[in-house]
């Protein structure tokens, strides 16, 4: 009797200590990125084991209520001294701090509002036109600046054929056409990610070829004295 009353202890004090973790808290889904999203707890957090018998970190496996995603979290720590979140999979998406502005908002702007594909296509949109107008091309459609960014070799071949498969104009979602009147989540997702790829093939690698650069010349300088 008394084992069991201490197993009954024991349950309860590890349901105390998951209490906390019943729901993610999150600033959006990574999925459809609703803003603040009711993500609770369907698995864990339980510790898995490795193909040598060793044990891995506990793990714990939630649901966004709005789309049914799935969010799995690696934790820390145990059900007597309770769970800390140390990674989240997928990851909330996040705009590069390099994009100029006003690109950044533009895209941020964008993978907040995929759940409104219509909204998030027109963002892209208007992500890619800001950041080609920084790159001083400013004349005809996105589509057209692009083809001048690739003859001014700024942009490679792939990336124009690329920008050609993707809805980058917003005219269908602002102008709706009887037949299509407007773009599906698959093509505001690829939109979205299009703008992504473009503003780090622009300015992020480049940026970070900067700095690498800039370390290693004061590396160097630095060994040299």
């Amino acid at each position: 009797m008394a084992d069991f009353e201490f197993d009954l202890r024991a349950i309860a004090a590890r349901a105390e200590k998951l209490r906390a973790h019943k729901t993610l808290l999150v600033s959006r889904c990574p999925h459809c990125s609703v803003a603040n999203p009711s993500m609770p707890l369907a698995w864990g957090p339980e510790f898995t084991r490795r193909a040598d018998g060793r044990m891995q970190e506990p793990w714990a496996i939630y649901i966004c209520s709005t789309c049914g995603g799935v969010v799995s979290v690696r934790c820390s720590g145990s059900a007597n001294e309770g769970y800390s979140v140390e990674q989240i999979f997928p990851q909330v998406p996040q705009v590069a701090k390099e994009l100029p502005e006003p690109a950044h908002r533009y895209l941020k702007q964008a993978t907040e509002t995929l759940a409104s594909p219509d909204a998030a296509a027109i963002m892209a949109g208007s992500a890619v036109d800001a950041m080609l107008k920084h790159l001083k091309f400013t004349e005809g459609s996105v589509y057209h600046r692009i083809e001048q960014a690739v003859d001014a070799n700024v942009l490679t071949e792939s990336m124009g054929e690329w920008a050609h498969s993707v809805r980058l104009g917003s005219n269908r979602p602002r102008h709706a056409d009887s037949e299509t009147p407007h773009v599906s989540a698959a093509e505001a997702a690829q939109s979205v990610e299009f703008a992504t790829a473009l503003g780090h093939f622009l300015f992020v690698l480049t940026a970070r070829v900067e700095r690498g650069i800039a370390q290693a010349q004061a590396t160097a300088a630095s060994t040299n004295k």
